[in-house]
């Protein structure tokens, strides 16, 4: 009786100084960025990427995470509508610990019914809602050239649909480099790497408190 018990106590023992020594380490967490150019890292050096500069920043501040770029130049809310799928299958299990969604420069660009936008960004948030996957919605604003009327309808659907469907809302992607030439490319539009590491520092920490929690 006495060895049985001595034996016990030595493995409890053991496995304690083993978890002591050599803690649970944490499982590491997948972000899905979906957009466009302004994600996918339009004519910027490979690792430049607002997706791989997240996944460097974050990776600095201790949290074990992998950034996965689902970005596609050109893209539209309705491109981005018919891909969600195909996007989600890319990440394993798939279902990402957070998705970040950034579409409608293009369909602003191109002059796009602002309800065109609101409908298909409806529809991804509703089906990433149904899935239980937590969603950071990226905010785009029109320019003033566009005319009030279209400038007011675009630049509310942001907002009103994160609220909907209860996802984070970062009201302005380009915040801190919009009209900067510094920190864009020459065409004016596509942020540069310094500009997209401004990105990163102004969005960080509210993508950090979300993967977090």
């Amino acid at each position: 009786m006495k060895t049985v018990l001595h034996k016990s106590l030595y493995l409890f023992t053991l496995l304690v100084f083993i978890a002591l020594v050599f803690p649970a380490r944490a499982e590491e967490k997948t972000i899905l960025a979906m957009g466009d150019s302004l994600m996918v890292g339009y004519n910027l050096p490979p690792g430049s990427s607002f997706p791989a500069q997240l996944e460097k920043w974050l990776r600095g501040k201790g949290i074990d995470v992998k950034v996965l770029n689902s970005g596609v130049s050109g893209d539209t809310s309705s491109g981005g509508l018919s891909r969600l799928e195909w996007a989600l299958a890319s990440v394993p299990g798939g279902a990402p610990d957070l998705l970040i969604l950034e579409f409608g420069a293009n369909d602003m660009l191109r002059g796009i019914d602002p309800a065109v936008t609101r409908k298909n960004l409806d529809a991804i948030l509703k089906s990433l809602s149904d899935k239980g996957i937590r969603v950071l919605v990226m905010g785009m604003r029109a320019p003033p050239n566009m005319g009030p009327e279209y400038e007011q309808e675009f630049n509310a659907i942001f907002p009103e649909l994160a609220k909907k469907y209860g996802a984070g809302l970062y009201p302005f992607y380009l915040a801190g480099i919009a009209a900067i030439p510094d920190l864009n490319l020459g065409d004016g539009i596509h942020p540069n790497e310094r500009g997209v590491a401004v990105m990163v520092s102004r969005a960080g920490p509210m993508i950090m408190e979300l993967i977090k929690d």
